[in-house]
């Protein structure tokens, strides 16, 4: 499709969502953008930001000539959840690269210079949840080769050597995309050399599993306590010790992807945490509920 009438498009649609009450910010983004993640099926998405709009969003296919747009409306608290819980830099990628067309309080620009700044606590929350399914698709991956499940072994695995390699991205101050592996070729070749062996190597399958295993294990018990600084953060920040269910209510972890049981008990098992068990009387036969606690 030409430029100029993807644009004539973007804008009678945008015209129409202006009129909405109780829009606060209004992006456009036309495809391809640049390098960065596109919307397959669409030659554009708007992103309205209303408060009027249901809290779960609404997702609508627009037409003008012969340009397909998506709308996207959506309060500005559902696009922080979205924000927390970009595992594939999607929507940082919109919000921070898109044409804002509307922003008549600044929403959309406190949006950019946080996207820009990166504030520490952000990184952190988002190296919890990278951490979090790093740690879980090595221990699928492991159960997998137990019970002789090569094929689904090596899925797993070829997942948490991406999360792997998004942790260090993390690390290096930069937003983890769809595009991965390119970047982490030029800060981390240890890690691309990894994934080559494991996508192109000569050796079995069943090998190949075996020998990212080993890698990604001890890259689990390496990245473990700095990955997990959010969390041991929380733990430390009060004298008693805290059961899941508050810690899956604390607003710094509100939205992460995050495999809590998983990620404190290898925390329990590497020292890092301790559990608290209440002492009953002896005889009272019924079940305690574990506390966690920072060491």
């Amino acid at each position: 499709m030409e430029l100029k009438a993807l644009e004539d498009a973007g804008s009678r649609c945008a015209r129409v969502l202006r009129q909405e009450d109780g829009l606060v910010g209004l992006v456009w983004v036309p495809f391809p953008f640049s390098d960065q993640p596109f919307a397959i099926g669409v030659h554009g998405l708007l992103l309205a930001l209303n408060r009027n709009a249901p809290r779960e969003g609404v997702t609508e296919h627009w037409k003008w000539g012969e340009a397909n747009i998506e709308v996207l409306r959506m309060p500005p608290e559902r696009l922080d959840e979205l924000l927390a819980a970009d595992d594939e830099g999607r929507w940082a990628n919109w919000v921070a690269r898109g044409e804002i067309l509307d922003d008549p309080e600044g929403v959309l620009d406190g949006y950019r210079r946080m996207l820009t700044d990166w504030p520490r606590s952000e990184r952190d929350r988002k190296l919890l949840g990278e951490f979090s399914q790093f740690l879980e698709m090595c221990v699928r991956a492991k159960q997998d080769m137990k019970e002789g499940r090569v094929a689904d072994a090596f899925s797993h695995i070829v997942d948490s050597i991406h999360h792997w390699a998004r942790i260090v991205m993390l690390e290096e101050g930069l937003h983890p995309g769809l595009r991965v592996w390119s970047e982490v070729r030029r800060i981390n070749p240890g890690i691309y050399k990894l994934f080559e062996e494991l996508t192109t190597s000569g050796e079995s399958a069943e090998k190949r599993v075996q020998l990212l295993l080993l890698a990604c294990e001890f890259a689990v018990l390496t990245k473990m306590k700095s990955s997990c600084a959010l969390l041991l953060r929380i733990l430390a920040s009060r004298a008693a010790p805290w059961t899941v269910q508050e810690l899956m209510r604390h607003p710094e972890l509100h939205g992460l992807n995050l495999n809590l049981a998983l990620v404190l008990q290898m925390l329990v098992k590497r020292g890092h945490v301790r559990e608290e068990i209440p002492v009953l009387p002896l005889g009272a036969g019924t079940p305690v509920e574990v506390r966690y606690a920072a060491v």
